[in-house]
C-alpha cells in the first residue's frame, strides 16, 4: 500500500479549504470508471481510501452533492463551494465510515502513488499502464488485494459504525 512517511495536506484551488490526512491510506485507487472520467474530465482519478477520522478540514466545510453510482448505489461529491474543485467522495457501496480523497487536491501528489487500477474495462485505449501495475477489469475483493493492516482497519471502522 501507500505509505507517505509524513502528514499529507492538500486543499482546493482557491485556497478556502484545507485539509490533512492524518494517517496513511487503506488503499490508493486509479479508477478508470466512466464516472470518475466525467466527474473529473480526465481519463481517470486517484483516489485515496482513508478513513474520514483521518481527514481534518479546516473552514469551511465542503458543499456537497449526490449522484447514482454505475453500481446503483449512490455516492456523495464533496467540493468547495468558492471555486468548484472536488475534494473527495464519499461512496456508499465502500464499507465503513471512509472517504475517498482526490490525490490531485494534496499539495505533493507525487507523494501518493497507485497501488491498483480499476474498472480498467473502461480504460480509454490511448493509456498504457504501467508494466507489472495491478489492474482490474472491474473491482476486486479486499480480502484478496489489501494489506493485513489496511484490511484490520477497515474491519475497526466498519464495526465502528454498527
Amino acid at each position: 500500500m501507500s505509505k507517505p512517511t509524513t502528514e499529507l495536506e492538500g486543499g482546493c484551488a482557491c485556497g478556502a479549504i484545507r485539509y490533512a490526512l492524518t494517517a496513511s491510506p487503506l488503499i490508493v485507487h486509479a479508477c478508470h470508471c466512466l464516472d470518475c472520467q466525467r466527474l473529473t474530465g480526465s481519463a481517470f482519478v486517484i483516489n485515496v481510501w482513508i478513513e474520514s477520522r483521518f481527514v481534518t478540514v479546516d473552514s469551511p466545510a465542503p458543499k456537497s452533492f449526490r449522484l447514482a453510482g454505475g453500481t446503483g448505489r449512490h455516492h456523495d461529491v464533496f467540493f468547495c463551494g468558492s471555486c468548484g474543485t472536488t475534494l473527495w467522495s464519499r461512496y456508499q457501496i465502500a464499507p465503513g465510515d471512509a472517504l475517498f480523497v482526490r490525490a490531485g487536491t494534496l499539495d505533493t501528489p507525487a507523494a501518493i502513488r497507485p497501488d491498483v487500477h480499476i474498472f480498467t474495462r473502461s480504460k480509454l485505449p490511448w493509456l498504457a499502464l504501467p508494466q507489472g501495475v495491478r489492474a482490474f477489469q472491474e473491482g476486486y475483493k479486499i480480502e484478496e488485494v489489501w494489506s493485513a493492516e489496511s484490511k484490520e482497519r477497515l474491519r475497526l471502522n466498519a464495526s465502528a459504525q454498527t
